[in-house]
């Protein structure tokens, strides 16, 4: 089962990030990439989250860095979600259920207009607005005591908050 667990911030994910960030710049073209970011709740001082690090690519082109991707990211034990349907994003999970350990990474990949970098101003929001965070983190802890065993419900129950945020940080 691939429980929505929350837990406390934890001060290491930083450099959890980091490490990976530094193996992934290691396998990767860096002519594909044009950013590489820690986004998600790990990416937030102090906000509890689900323990599993979240790594935003952008790519100069989806066609391109696709298949490259795919392989090499293999070679780190990430598993390429093929049956996304979102098409402006390629998603990679590290402890892919029922495939592999408990998850601890995804790679996110998208182009600089894709809605996925975008979403960076919702982090940056949060970092500097502590009161939001706080009511985020609230919503979060609800919401995966309401749906333990259901990612998709989880997340879904979270869109509106952010998009409600996501207003507040393009103005």
């Amino acid at each position: 089962m691939d429980e929505v667990e929350i837990v406390d911030y934890d001060p290491r994910w930083p450099r959890l990030f980091d490490e990976e960030a530094r193996k992934l710049r290691a396998i990767l073209d860096p002519s594909l990439i044009v950013g590489l970011e820690h986004f998600g709740s790990t990416s937030i001082p102090g906000l509890s989250a689900k323990p599993i690090i979240d790594i935003l690519i952008a790519v100069r082109s989806l066609a391109v860095a696709g298949p490259v991707f795919i392989d090499a990211l293999r070679k780190l034990d990430y598993v390429c979600w093929a049956d996304n349907p979102k098409k402006d994003r390629m998603f990679f999970v590290r402890g892919m259920p029922p495939f592999g350990a408990k998850r601890s990474h995804h790679v996110h990949v998208t182009e600089l207009s894709g809605e996925m970098w975008q979403r960076l101003a919702f982090r940056d929001y949060l970092r500097v607005h502590p009161a939001e965070a706080t009511a985020y983190e609230c919503l979060k802890r609800q919401l995966a005591s309401e749906h333990p065993a259901d990612r998709e419900a989880y997340t879904a129950g979270k869109s509106a908050y952010v998009e409600s945020v996501m207003r507040k940080a393009m103005t």
